[in-house]
């Protein structure tokens, strides 16, 4: 079994990463300013400052590391709430720290540059004490509040880009789910129209044309059930199941229907959504050509312009009826092909449909190329 990241709220160390990264990167810089200054200031006893300046470092970054520690569990918690827990926590800490910077230059082993900073020599040792910490505590209280905000800001953006990219995963799945649906649509609807013919022959004991149906019915749906809904083919390999689809209706209609096809050889392997031009091709049939009772070309034609694909299903027999008219088609095939286009590809996609000026319906769908 696959095991599966536990959410961040769960982790023993939400945003560890983070916060070692910038704990170092913060108190590493801190020291390479306090350094440049005492070199530019030419403070005395350089060298040994400098190793007492290090070790007040690592104190503060780890009280650092512990109020990170104490922030862990609200990995979950509001960025409001966070961001005052947090400045609440940054006042022990500074306490502290200020005590461990005083005791460092005031009271282990004085050197000559931190005695000469001590003021007020009427006050008792522990006077001094007080008030010196009490008054660079402050300070450092606001080194601790800056630490603390940049590491809530950065946890908070990682959380933000935690939760686009499963919104993004959440969308692609919701789109694949449409995609799968409308795609689905396609097979019972096909089906039921080309039971109803073979139903015809069979009754007008046309039983040879009837069995070639069948054969060409099951090349057709073994070829489609078996391609992903989701998926894109090359425009030829579309063409092909097209072009197996019209060999299904030229046997219901072998004086009727003519078929066209007009594909530029550098088109054929421009990808395409898996049966786009199913329920166009079907509506042709339907409506051009059962309804006629002379001749009807099917056209099926491809070009490229301005980085879009553009595809053209024509027929030249009588003109459709208006969709969703009383007893006319319910317009599920052409809605289908807009839908997917537009879950597919969005505002890059187009379907436009209506009479042709030259006579006949045109249906004129539009994609990005797409050659991956």
């Amino acid at each position: 079994m696959e095991l599966q990241p536990r959410p961040l709220s769960q982790r023993r160390l939400p945003d560890l990463e983070i916060a070692l990264k910038s704990i170092l990167g913060f108190w590493l810089l801190y020291l390479a300013l306090i350094t440049l200054r005492a070199l530019v200031l030419d403070f005395p006893d350089f060298w040994a400052m400098l190793a007492r300046r290090g070790a007040v470092v690592l104190v503060g970054a780890a009280l650092t590391f512990l109020v990170y520690l104490a922030l862990r569990p609200l990995a979950a918690a509001s960025l409001n709430r966070k961001a005052v827990i947090a400045g609440l926590l940054c006042l022990p800490a500074s306490v502290a720290f200020s005590a461990f910077n005083y005791y460092i230059f005031y009271i282990y082993a004085p050197l000559d540059a931190a005695e000469m900073d001590a003021a007020m020599k009427d006050m008792t040792p522990l006077q001094m004490a007080l008030q010196n910490i009490a008054e660079s505590a402050l300070s450092w209280y606001f080194i601790f509040a800056a630490w603390a905000s940049l590491y809530v800001a950065m946890s908070y953006a990682k959380e933000l880009r935690a939760a686009d990219r499963r919104a993004a995963a959440f969308a692609r799945e919701a789109q694949e789910a449409q995609l799968r649906a409308l795609r689905y649509q396609i097979n019972p609807h096909f089906l039921f129209n080309t039971l109803n013919s073979l139903s015809s022959l069979i009754l007008s004991q046309r039983i040879e044309k009837a069995e070639r149906m069948i054969m060409n019915l099951s090349n057709f749906f073994r070829t489609t059930l078996s391609a992903d809904p989701t998926a894109d083919i090359a425009l030829e390999d579309e063409i092909k199941l097209q072009r197996l689809y019209l060999d299904i209706e030229q046997v219901r209609f072998p004086e009727r229907l003519k078929v066209e096809v007009d594909v530029p050889p550098h088109l054929a392997s421009v990808r395409v959504p898996v049966l786009i031009l199913q329920p166009i091709v079907e509506n042709a049939i339907k409506y051009g050509v059962a309804r006629s009772r002379r001749g009807v070309t099917v056209r099926v034609s491809a070009y490229e312009e301005a980085g879009r694909l553009h595809l053209k299903v024509k027929d030249d027999g009588e003109e459709p009826p208006p969709l969703n008219c009383d007893g006319c088609g319910t317009g599920v095939g052409l809605k289908n092909v807009c839908e997917r286009l537009i879950a597919r590809y969005g505002v890059q996609a187009g379907c436009f449909h209506g009479p042709d000026p030259e006579g006949g319906f045109t249906v004129h769908v539009i994609m990005p190329v797409n050659r991956d």
